[in-house]
C-alpha cells in the first residue's frame, strides 16, 4: 500500500517560505483512477523550507495579510524591490548563492565570492549570457546596445523590477551592484524553475512512486483551473494558507473519482497495524547484531570521550583549588603572625598600664586632650575627603576638557586635512605649519601664542582665498554673460534651423509631389509607349506585308517587263522580217513610217518599265523613312 503523502526532494526557490505550514499543496494532486472502486490520491506535501529567504518567480511577495498584493500581469504600476539589496548580509547571501549555481552550471571560468564583489560590465554580460542560455540555447549577446538588450530581456521574461540603463554602464559600483545582483538571482530562480518544468512536466502531473501520467479528464481539468483561480485571487489579496480551497477541492475529486471513505479508512488501519508489526519484528530480530553493538560501541567511546573531558576539568578545577589553598595557608600563617605582634603589643600597653602613676585629673585631662585630638583628626579627615573629592572632580572635568580639546583638536585636523592646509607639504599650507601637537609641557602661553600664529596664518589664507573667490566670481559673471549671448546665439540659430526646418520640409512636400507628378508622368509615359509599341509591332507588321507585296509586285512587273520585251523583241524580229520582205518586195518605198512606228514602239515599253520601276522605289523610300522616323522617335522617348 502506497504512503498518501510524498514530500517533493527540493524547493525551486533556496529561500524560506514567509508562512511555516504543514498544509497540503493541491496544485499538482492527481487521483488514480487505477482502482475501479475508490481510487488512489497522491498529494505531494510542501517543498523543503531552507534557511534562507525566498524568491517568488512573480516578484517578492509583501508581508501583510490583509494587503493586496501587486500583479505583474496587469497594469503599469512601477512596483517597488522589497528585498534588503542594500543590506550587506543579504547581498552577500545573494553573491554566494549565485557562485554557487555557477559552480553547479559548469561556468567556463574563474568565478569566486571575491572577484563578485564588484564585477566588472565584461563579466557580468558574460554571466548574464551564460545563465540566459539556460533558457534560450541559441541566445548570443550583442556586440552593440547591450545597455538596452539586458533590460529589455528581463522586461520580456516578466523581471517585476525596473533596471535603469545607467546602470549598465557601471555594474560593479556599489549604488548599482545590488540591483542588478538582485535581477541576476531571480533569473537563477527563473532557471531552475523552468529546468524542475521541462524536466518533469509540472503541467497536471502526478507524482506518485516517479509515476509522470497526465490527466487529461475536461472534468479533472475544470476542477483543477477553478482551484488554481481561486487560490490565486485569494494570494492576490494576501492571504498564505489556503485550508478551506484544498479540504473543498479534495471533496470535489473524491466525488469525481468516486473515492470510498470507509475501505481508505480500513486501508489506512491497516497499514499502521502492518507498519507496527514491521516495526516491532525489526526490533525483535537479531540479524543486525554487528550494527547494534556498533552502535554501542560509538556511544561508549562518546561517554569515554565525555568522561575523559570531565576528568580534565576536574583535575583542573582540583589545581585551582589547591592553588586557592595553598594561599589561603599563607594568609592564615601571615593573620597568626598579625595576631602574635598585636598579643605582644597589647602585653606591652597593659604594663605601661599598670606601672604608670597618674591621678584622676591627669586621666581627665589626657581623655579631654584625646577627644580634642579626634575631634580635630575627623575635621582633618573630612577635609581630607573633600579635597580628594574636589581633586577627582577637577580630573574629571580635566579629563573632560581634554576629551573636549582632543575631539575638537581631530575635527581641525580633519578639516586641515580636507582644506589640504597640513602637512607642511600640502597644496594650501604654502610651507606653514597648520598642525596643533598635543604635549604636556605646553602651557598656555605657548598654546595662546600658537593659536595666534595659526591665526595670522588662517586670516591670511582666508584673505587670499576671499581675493581668489571674488576674481572667480567675476569670471563666472563674465562666463555667464558669454553663457546667455551663446544661448541667445543658439535660440537665434534654433529659430534660423526652424526656418529651415519649414522649408525643408516644404521642399520635401515639393519634391514629394513633383515625385507623384513624375509618377504619373512616367506612367502616362509608360502607357503611350505602350500605344506606340504597338502601333510599331504594327506597322512593322504591315511595312513587311507591303515590302513583300511590293517585292512581288516588283518581280511581277519584272516578269511583265521581260514578258512586254520579248513580245517587242518578237515583234520586232517579226517586224524586221516584214520589213526585209517589205524591203525584197518593195525597195522603192520609203523607210520613214516604219522607223518611227519602231521608235515609238521602243519609246513607249521604256516608259512604261521606267515607270513601273520608280513608283517600286518611291514606295521602298517611303517605307524606310517611316521606318526611320519611327526608330528615331523610340531612340528620343
Amino acid at each position: 500500500i502506497s504512503r498518501m503523502n510524498r514530500a517533493s526532494s527540493s524547493r525551486l526557490s533556496e529561500l524560506p517560505q514567509r508562512v511555516e505550514s504543514n498544509r497540503m499543496s493541491m496544485v499538482y494532486a492527481t487521483p488514480q483512477s487505477k482502482q475501479p472502486c475508490f481510487g488512489k490520491l497522491n498529494i505531494p506535501k510542501p517543498q523543503s523550507v531552507t534557511s534562507e529567504r525566498r524568491t517568488s518567480f512573480f516578484g517578492s511577495r509583501t508581508s501583510g495579510a490583509g494587503m493586496a498584493r501587486n500583479s505583474t500581469f496587469g497594469g503599469t504600476e512601477k512596483m517597488k524591490d522589497p528585498r534588503p539589496l542594500h543590506d550587506k548580509a543579504y547581498v552577500q547571501q545573494c553573491i554566494r548563492q549565485l557562485c554557487e549555481f555557477l559552480s553547479e552550471k559548469d561556468f567556463p571560468g574563474s568565478m569566486s565570492v571575491k572577484s563578485l564583489q564588484s564585477p566588472s560590465t565584461k563579466e557580468f554580460l558574460k554571466i548574464f549570457e551564460f545563465i540566459y542560455c539556460l533558457l534560450d540555447p541559441t541566445f548570443q549577446m550583442p556586440t552593440s546596445k547591450v545597455e538596452e538588450e539586458v533590460p529589455r530581456i528581463l522586461k520580456d521574461l516578466g523581471y517585476p523590477f525596473v533596471l535603469s540603463k545607467s546602470s549598465m554602464y557601471s555594474v560593479g559600483a556599489p549604488h548599482t551592484w545590488p540591483q542588478v545582483l538582485g535581477a541576476v538571482v531571480w533569473l537563477i530562480d527563473t532557471v531552475k524553475i523552468f529546468c524542475c518544468m521541462s524536466d518533469q512536466d509540472l503541467l497536471f502531473a502526478d507524482f506518485s512512486d516517479g509515476s509522470t501520467e497526465i490527466e487529461d479528464g475536461v472534468e479533472f481539468n475544470k476542477l483543477f483551473l477553478d482551484y488554481t483561480a481561486e487560490t490565486y485571487n485569494k494570494f492576490m489579496q494576501g492571504a498564505d494558507t489556503f485550508d478551506e480551497e484544498d479540504a473543498d477541492y479534495l471533496a470535489k475529486l473524491k466525488r469525481l473519482y468516486n473515492v470510498d471513505e470507509g475501505l481508505l479508512a480500513s486501508m489506512e488501519e491497516k497499514y499502521r497495524m502492518l507498519s507496527d508489526e514491521v516495526e516491532r519484528l525489526e526490533k525483535e530480530s537479531q540479524t543486525d547484531r554487528l550494527m547494534v553493538k556498533r552502535t554501542e560501541k560509538v556511544k561508549l567511546q562518546t561517554d569515554l570521550q565525555k568522561l575523559q573531558s570531565y576528568r580534565s576539568n576536574l583535575e583542573s578545577f582540583k589545581a585551582n583549588l589547591e592553588n586557592k589553598a595553598s594561599g589561603l595557608a599563607e594568609e592564615l600563617e601571615a593573620s597568626g603572625l598579625q595576631v602574635e605582634t598585636l598579643k605582644q603589643e597589647e602585653s606591652r600597653l597593659q604594663h605601661i598600664l599598670s606601672t604608670q602613676k597618674f591621678t584622676p585629673a591627669d586621666i581627665e585631662r589626657i581623655n579631654w586632650e584625646k577627644r580634642e585630638l579626634q575631634q580635630t583628626v575627623n575635621s582633618l579627615s573630612k577635609s581630607l575627603e573633600q579635597a580628594e573629592q574636589h581633586m577627582w572632580n577637577e580630573e574629571i572635568a580635566l579629563a573632560k576638557a581634554k576629551e573636549t580639546a582632543e575631539v575638537k583638536l581631530a575635527e581641525y585636523h580633519k578639516l586641515a586635512r580636507k582644506l589640504k592646509l597640513i602637512p607642511v607639504s600640502a597644496e594650501n599650507a604654502c610651507g606653514h605649519d597648520f598642525e596643533i601637537r598635543t604635549s604636556i609641557e605646553y602651557g598656555p602661553s605657548t598654546m595662546v601664542q600658537c593659536r595666534t600664529q595659526i591665526q595670522q596664518l588662517l586670516r591670511k589664507l582666508i584673505t587670499d582665498v576671499d581675493e581668489e573667490c571674488s576674481r572667480l566670481t567675476d569670471m563666472k559673471l563674465s562666463l555667464e554673460e558669454s553663457i546667455e549671448q551663446v544661448n541667445s546665439n543658439i535660440s537665434d540659430k534654433a529659430n534660423d534651423l526652424k526656418q529651415l526646418r519649414e522649408q525643408i520640409r516644404r521642399l520635401d512636400e515639393q519634391l514629394e509631389q513633383d515625385m507623384q507628378d513624375i509618377a504619373h508622368e512616367e506612367q502616362r509615359w509608360s502607357a503611350e509607349m505602350e500605344s506606340v509599341e504597338t502601333h510599331r509591332k504594327l506597322l512593322e507588321k504591315k511595312v513587311t506585308l507591303g515590302y513583300d507585296e511590293s517585292v512581288e509586285q516588283l518581280k511581277a512587273a519584272q516578269q511583265q517587263y521581260h514578258l512586254v520585251l520579248q513580245e517587242t523583241n518578237e515583234e520586232r524580229r517579226t517586224v524586221v522580217n516584214n520589213l526585209a520582205s517589205v524591203l525584197h518586195l518593195a525597195p522603192n518605198l520609203s523607210f520613214t513610217k516604219p522607223q518611227k512606228f519602231l521608235e515609238d514602239q521602243h519609246k513607249r515599253v521604256d516608259r512604261v518599265y521606267t515607270e513601273a520601276f520608280r513608283e517600286d522605289e518611291v514606295d521602298i523610300q517611303k517605307m524606310k523613312d517611316i521606318m526611320e522616323s519611327f526608330i528615331a522617335k523610340v531612340n528620343s522617348m
